[in-house]
């Protein structure tokens, strides 16, 4: 093809995206597209989109849903007589936080006939994030169908002040909203998970002032719990050092707990006057039983990690510099896995916690059958008549 009517075309693409104009994507795109976005893009964006209605919905589309930008179009090469090779600069901000967007790109553009065949993107990751995310006091990372969210006030211990309070709902709405993630990794940087909520903070209200405090932040977290335990990907905490108080609520909304063989678990709350949050009245009593509970409450006991394995508070054990990664691998072998069953699972679970047994066994059965019409059962059943390893997509 001559290299006008490539740039031409590719000019043409850039005007179309810009425009939101369908019609003329439509024209534009072979019907066998394949758009490759860049991996590590902010909120699952980034990996391949087979055909043009899969870009436009998880790749163009999921960009324009967290981004006002728009690629500018700087250099036009042609590589070869159906490759193009695009450079220039994304501008624009994140619509979430407001953050400036600044990165430059490449596009590498093959055709087929008169249509783009292929776009493979080539930019600066880290700036997109940069833009996404107004968070200040975790970081939420989401590659390979795995979200990373990590507490990220290691000098204070990731004690929870009111900006992680907020951060941790922006967070958990963020992980509920973006669609293929099929794992949550829960985990602190420094030394600590989180010794719970900070005091340094509270000490320096005005009396009258620290309830008003208290309920804006427990309004956040509590919401943070709750879509944690709703979302259908599994969730695993990675457990380092100290976990105290209201920070025991993120144990609470995993399903698995990796615990460095040397973390110490506590309430505390008595000790400070005050009673809980983070939903210990209600996990506890049904992890560990009510008299452990009360223990632990009343008499502001400290668990010890083997105790607390033996509790069922955690699910296993594993040397402090190896938790992390024997976590993260647990959760890329759960974002492999049947992502819609897996949330039918975490459900019921929890529905079980208050129902009675007919309940529950009518609510079994209406998930699997609801499970049975799923691609990933489809697949589940055929490999296991083919004696093959399943290859789920979460779908």
């Amino acid at each position: 093809m001559d290299n006008e009517v490539l740039v031409d075309k590719a000019r043409r693409l850039y005007v179309a995206l810009a425009d939101g104009d369908r019609a003329a994507l439509d024209d534009l795109l072979h019907a066998n597209f394949v758009g490759r976005l860049a991996e590590g893009m902010p909120f699952g964006v980034g990996g391949t989109h087979e055909g043009p209605q899969a870009m436009r919905r998880d790749g163009w589309g999921a960009i324009a849903r967290h981004f006002e930008a728009r690629a500018e179009p700087e250099q036009f090469i042609a590589l070869s007589e159906d490759q193009l090779l695009v450079t220039g600069r994304y501008r624009g901000e994140g619509k979430r936080g407001g953050a400036a967007l600044d990165a430059e790109f490449a596009h590498l553009l093959v055709f087929e006939g008169e249509r783009i065949r292929a776009l493979t993107q080539y930019t600066d990751t880290g700036r997109w994030r940069d833009a996404a995310s107004r968070l200040s006091a975790v970081t939420l990372e989401i590659a390979q169908g795995v979200a990373t969210l990590r507490l990220d006030r290691p000098r204070n211990a990731n004690a929870i002040d009111p900006d992680m309070a907020s951060d941790l709902l922006e967070a958990a709405t963020q992980i509920a909203e973006t669609p293929g993630i099929r794992a949550v990794l829960i985990a602190g940087s420094g030394a600590h998970f989180s010794v719970g909520g900070d005091i340094a903070v509270f000490v320096k209200q005005p009396r009258a002032e620290l309830p008003k405090l208290l309920r804006r932040m427990i309004d956040s977290y509590h919401l943070a719990i709750e879509r944690l335990t709703a979302i259908d990907a599994p969730v695993v905490a990675a457990v380092r050092g100290a976990v105290g108080g209201g920070a025991m609520g993120l144990l609470y909304a995993a399903d698995i707990v990796v615990a460095a063989d040397d973390a110490r678990f506590a309430l505390g709350y008595g000790a400070l006057g005050l009673t809980c949050d983070g939903g210990s009245t209600y996990f506890l009593p049904r992890l560990i039983g009510l008299r452990r509970t009360q223990e632990l409450f009343l008499l502001n006991r400290r668990l010890t990690a083997p105790e607390a394995l033996e509790y069922g508070l955690v699910s296993r054990l594993a040397p402090s510099d190896k938790v992390e990664q024997e976590a993260a691998e647990i959760a890329v072998k759960l974002a492999a896995g049947p992502t819609r069953a897996y949330g039918g699972i975490r459900s019921l679970l929890k529905r079980s916690l208050s129902s009675e047994m007919s309940a529950q066994l009518a609510a079994e059965k209406e998930s699997l059958v609801a499970a049975s019409e799923s691609d990933d059962a489809r697949e589940g059943i055929a490999a296991f008549i083919e004696k093959r390893p399943a290859r789920f997509q979460g779908k």
